[in-house]
């Protein structure tokens, strides 16, 4: 890879709408997403400098579609020393109990896994206020039949809950699962992805 994007947005859940955007749009790798202590999200991207640079074009435009802002930004030839920026050892926030990062490798596919070239759809919900997000995960997986992907912490009382399964279905649990978390707590978003880039799938728990 010969260059390096950086897309710094705020929420998870429009993170993984945003990356995954920007990598079905250019060769580019999803590296990581990096938690910033706040609610703000930092993508790593890596590819050639041309692919890289129409990635983050893609990425500044959903952003400000989803209502959200970006800083994004490219580096042709990374200096030797940016490695360790980039690459460095996971870890669990003791503040608020999360993934300081979200790595390809903290799950990885067991050998005998049957790849499938069609990922499910994703539900991504996000809140400020975990029982709100509990409330919303109960109604989730009562609305449809959907699967529980995880739970992922980034601070300041954000969290949020990704469901799988066919479209409809997920679609139908999104729905009910912001409806249910209203009342309790701070939506901050719910998105579906219906055909989720194998990179964004990569950092999520099977």
């Amino acid at each position: 890879m010969s260059a390096l994007g950086f897309i710094e947005v705020p929420f998870l859940s429009v993170a993984a709408v945003v990356a995954d955007a920007a990598a079905k749009t250019a060769r580019v790798r999803i590296l990581g997403f990096e938690a910033t202590g706040n609610e703000n999200i930092l993508i790593r991207l890596g590819g050639g400098i041309a692919d890289v640079e129409a990635a983050l074009a893609t990425a500044d435009a959903f952003a400000t579609r989803l209502g959200s802002g970006a800083v994004v930004q490219a580096i042709a030839r990374p200096a030797e020393g940016m490695n360790a920026m980039i690459h460095f050892p996971n870890a669990q926030n003791p503040l608020y109990g999360g993934r300081d990062q979200f790595l390809p490798t903290d799950f990885p596919q067991s050998e005998n896994k049957i790849m499938s070239n069609q990922q499910a759809a994703l539900g991504i919900l996000e809140t400020q206020g975990l029982t709100a997000i509990l409330e919303a995960t109960d109604a989730m997986l009562k609305a449809a039949n959907v699967t529980l992907v995880g739970k992922e912490k980034i601070g300041a009382a954000y969290v949020t809950v990704i469901v799988k399964g066919d479209v409809a279905a997920v679609t139908a649990a999104v729905e009910a699962g912001a409806k249910a978390a209203g009342p309790l707590g701070k939506v901050i978003a719910a998105h579906v992805i219906a055909r989720p880039h194998e990179d964004l799938v990569a950092l999520l728990p099977k």
